[in-house]
């Protein structure tokens, strides 16, 4: 059964599915909208960066959800779109948007690199190769202070004018970002690459027989995702105006990885709306002091443990009627079967 089909079911008690769906994207709508009217500015300052934890979240579960590909470099792609538009600024005295787009196409072709790299071999590889690539760029930006500042620091011009002291700017700025990723994303995954991705993820080898290009569609995604991180690291430091290479520390990437996989990593939504309340339960937690870091191992063990795809996978069924658990069900091969003649018109028309 396709998941148009099982969409369009009903709620028990025959209650259509399609309006709880619309009426809980109203609800999220209007609340986002309504925050910073509720909101001080340091509770507009968690929001926003709950938002970009959401953006890295959510498109690391496309990398590792959707086309099963495991990297540890997806927090190096938002220092490459960060420190990209930081130096042109500082070097050449390049603007901030411009800066901006020329940092989201230095990740992507970074990940165009290493995706086609190392992506043509096992997943073991693509994780060693981006753990050490993480650790070569952090000490690269250390040891290149007359580029980067290195520990000290590189100041960057902020995005808005230096007399825009308000935070609601900057908070409607990353919600746009987030929903226009999530949107992409969603796109993507409901394409016939997304199924391509699927079919990848389940089973590279039935994949590939069944005609389809596995390596290309692998870093496409790797590429995509590459981007879409390089964008939130671009807005970051724009946003903060100062950069240092704490920012590549594993520890942060282990937070992205964590936010997605106690969200739903083989979900979107979820997986944003993981990072999000990680952050700000994190930021409530903080007068535990160290504590709070053990509180949220502790989640996260307990979840991997009775809640393997994710605290918000339950929800997301029970409005959507398919998840993680229930794509999984339909058998390993599935998706690879239902690739196959997508695949063929592909390879027919040449694409």
């Amino acid at each position: 059964m396709s998941t148009k089909r099982r969409n369009q079911r009903s709620l028990p008690g025959g209650f259509p599915r399609q309006v709880l769906q619309w009426a809980a994207v109203a609800i999220l709508v209007i609340i986002a909208l309504l925050v910073p009217t509720f909101l001080e500015s340091y509770g507009l300052h968690v929001m926003i960066i709950a938002f970009w934890y959401a953006v890295l979240s959510s498109s690391w579960s496309l990398l590792a959800g959707y086309a099963g590909q495991f990297s540890f470099a997806h927090v190096a792609f938002t220092a490459i779109g960060a420190y990209t538009t930081g130096m042109l600024g500082m070097h050449f005295d390049w603007p901030p948007l411009v800066g901006i787009v020329s940092g989201v196409l230095m990740a992507g072709v970074v990940g165009l690199a290493i995706g086609a790299l190392v992506l043509r071999f096992k997943p073991a590889y693509l994780a060693l190769f981006t753990i050490a690539f993480s650790e070569i760029l952090r000490l690269l930006i250390r040891g290149e202070p007359q580029l980067t500042r290195g520990d000290h620091g590189l100041r960057l011009d902020p995005l808005l004018r230096l007399d825009v002291t308000s935070r609601v700017p900057h908070y409607y700025i990353m919600l746009a970002i987030l929903v226009g990723c999530l949107f992409l994303m969603h796109w993507l995954v409901s394409s016939r690459i997304g199924l391509f991705l699927r079919a990848i993820r389940e089973d590279e080898e039935a994949a590939a027989a069944r005609g389809v290009d596995v390596v290309r569609y692998k870093v496409f995604a790797f590429a995509i995702t590459s981007m879409i991180a390089g964008l939130a690291g671009a807005f970051y430091g724009h946003y903060t105006t100062i950069l240092s290479p704490n920012m590549l520390v594993l520890t942060q990437m282990g937070l992205v990885m964590s936010m997605a996989i106690i969200g739903g990593v083989e979900n979107l939504i979820a997986a944003a709306f993981g990072g999000i309340l990680i952050q700000v339960g994190l930021e409530l937690l903080r007068e535990f002091g160290p504590w709070r870091l053990v509180i949220f191992g502790a989640l996260l063990m307990i979840m991997l443990r009775f809640a393997r795809n994710g605290l918000l996978t339950p929800l997301f069924r029970l409005l959507f009627d398919h998840g993680p658990q229930a794509e999984m069900q339909e058998g390993t091969g599935a998706a690879a079967e239902e690739a196959a003649p997508v695949a063929e018109e592909v390879t027919a028309d040449g694409a």
